[in-house]
């Protein structure tokens, strides 16, 4: 098993996993560091929450935008695969119906990796940062 690339499912589960330890962590810093600048924040509080709403935005932007790549490279490989099929059967290369249903559940989950992938990126670096930050 030693230098197999992992299952895009299992990445899927391991940057899930992580989220759910980071998201809460960021979440926690963000809302005592708001809390305890009260209804009058100071020039890092407000760079600190604009900056975590630039983030948001590239974030979720970037991942619609790789999902949305991810689903028009998908719907051209099993589009050409099928009409492969249809055009020249006799080449062998047969879609059957288990082979077309595991292509488009690869596709779902390269999709959903791709949409991950930005917001994981984001919601780690978040955690680790704003971990190293000291309050009070």
């Amino acid at each position: 098993m030693l230098g197999k690339k992992p299952k895009a499912s299992n990445s899927i589960a391991a940057k899930s996993a992580e989220l759910a330890f980071a998201v809460p962590q960021v979440v926690a810093h963000r809302l005592t560091r708001m809390a305890l600048a009260g209804p009058a924040p100071g020039k890092e509080d407000r760079r600190e929450i604009n900056k975590m709403i630039a983030e948001k935005q590239a974030a979720f932007s970037q991942a619609w935008i790789a999902m949305a790549n991810e689903t028009l490279r998908a719907n051209h490989s099993i589009a050409a695969s099928m009409l492969g099929s249809f055009m020249f059967p006799q080449a062998g290369s047969q879609s059957s119906t288990a082979s077309i249903s595991r292509k488009m559940q690869s596709a779902a989950t390269s999709i959903v990796a791709k949409g991950l992938a930005p917001i994981h990126r984001t919601a780690i670096a978040n955690a680790k940062r704003l971990g190293k930050f000291k309050s009070g």
